[in-house]
């Protein structure tokens, strides 16, 4: 099959649009040869188990998936009772962006709390963690966080183990979302197990697609006894891939060395050079009427622009409203966004926002 679409094309709507890495691509390759027992009894997706073993300590254990909306979901009803209910940021991915599939498939109520950075606080917390022995009330039995957030910001590893603490102290369970887990951990410059496992968090949704893989996520199960019944929920909710060493093949491709950090850390830094290059712009005049929203702390750059401006700039690059009410947009970088993408894209900001 030829190409058929334009490779030089280039966009900020997600991390996702980006294609697959091409030492993971060549890793898919590599694990294609021969036969291989399915459903996970297979080499692949036994390396993958010693590779978690190694970033997140003894007694993990990694079950592959498809994608992080499967990550979410099964992993969230691994930790529930069918009365329980999640804590979770109104922003969360949970709650906005998984078409009802904690809700209609998972059956789980999530209790979402308002927050200014898409960060919880055991005091926001709070505002949901009540109503326990009420069989009127879905019971707040998990708090579901997202490193880093909707919002393109990062929990400190402290932030993390105090709401680990708060949750636990009520007797609920911490549950991370980690999509975008390795910009965290780059940005922060630790290791992936020092704001999960070593910070209390009990399960986690480990992202690979937006970091340079074809398809898979993996929940880890951090603490064996914060999750039950995987081994038959992932079947059950269609996670469960016949070919799975072509999923583990590719996580492994990514954590076994420092793939992961590369294409995080890279990522991260073309944001940074999108922020820098717009704040420059603002100070000289060669760019008018653009605000920041949030801060750039990961791979997301957050802005509000003047009318107008962003349907004009998405005649040539792709991206998304966030609050097309405030006229806020989100430009995500990816693993393979270069510095002339950036720089291309600032000059058009400039061109727009200075036009008469």
């Amino acid at each position: 099959m030829t190409t058929i679409h334009d490779p030089n094309l280039r966009g900020f709507a997600s991390d996702n649009y980006s294609g697959i890495h091409p030492e993971v691509l060549a890793a898919i390759a590599a694990a294609n040869d021969g036969h291989q027992v399915a459903y996970g009894e297979d080499a692949y997706t036994e390396r993958l188990q010693q590779v978690m073993t190694r970033h997140f300590g003894d007694g993990v254990e990694a079950f592959p998936v498809f994608n992080g909306t499967g990550a979410n979901v099964v992993g969230l009803q691994s930790m529930l009772p069918r009365w329980g209910a999640v804590i979770s940021a109104s922003s969360a991915h949970i709650n906005v962006d998984e078409g009802g599939a904690p809700e209609r498939v998972g059956g789980i109520k999530i209790l979402h709390v308002p927050t200014d950075d898409g960060k919880l606080t055991p005091e926001l917390i709070d505002r949901e963690a009540w109503g326990w022995g009420d069989e009127h009330r879905a019971q707040p039995l998990v708090v579901s966080i997202t490193q880093s957030t909707e919002l393109g910001t990062l929990y400190t590893v402290d932030e993390i183990r105090a709401i680990a603490e708060h949750a636990h102290g009520h007797g609920m369970r911490l549950h991370l979302d980690g999509a975008r887990i390795a910009n965290a951990a780059a940005a922060l410059g630790v290791p992936l197990r020092a704001f999960t496992r070593d910070a209390g968090v009990d399960v986690l949704s480990f992202g690979g697609t937006k970091n340079g893989a074809m398809l898979g996520e993996a929940i880890v199960v951090l603490d064996p006894e914060a999750s039950t019944g995987l081994t038959y929920l992932r079947k059950l909710d269609m996670q469960l891939a016949s070919k799975m060493r072509f999923v583990s093949a590719q996580l492994v491709a990514l954590l076994e060395g420092d793939l992961w950090l590369r294409n995080a850390s890279h990522s991260n830094a073309m944001a940074q050079r999108l922020r820098r290059g717009v704040e420059a712009g603002l100070a000289d005049g060669t760019i008018r009427g653009v605000t920041f929203t949030q801060p750039t702390q990961a791979n997301g750059v957050f802005a509000t622009l003047p009318d107008g401006v962003a349907d004009r700039l998405r005649a040539s690059f792709r991206f998304y409203d966030w609050d097309a009410a405030r006229n806020e947009v989100r430009w995500m970088c990816s693993f393979d966004t270069s510095e002339n993408d950036i720089d291309a894209f600032i000059a058009a900001i400039a061109r727009e926002t200075t036009r008469g």
